[in-house]
């Protein structure tokens, strides 16, 4: 999977894949492949989550460093 793709990217593709899921009318090796492309998309998701709140927690750190708030 792409990790490039951004976050809100990935989401609208996680959730299209969704939907074709939730409709039935596939073969089990659609299904397969469309459950394994969305469970790499949740997992650029969370990288990137987690990147946020790496970012966040610095920026909170630095600014309780230099005395603001």
């Amino acid at each position: 999977m792409n990790d490039k793709i951004d976050f809100e990217s990935a989401i609208k593709k996680i959730e299209e894949i969704n939907s074709k899921l939730e409709k039935g009318m596939l073969s089990l090796d659609e299904m397969t492949e469309l459950y394994s492309q969305g469970t790499k998309l949740v997992a650029v998701c969370n990288e990137k989550l987690n990147e946020a709140q790496l970012k966040i927690t610095k920026i909170t750190e630095e600014n309780n460093t230099n005395g603001e708030f």
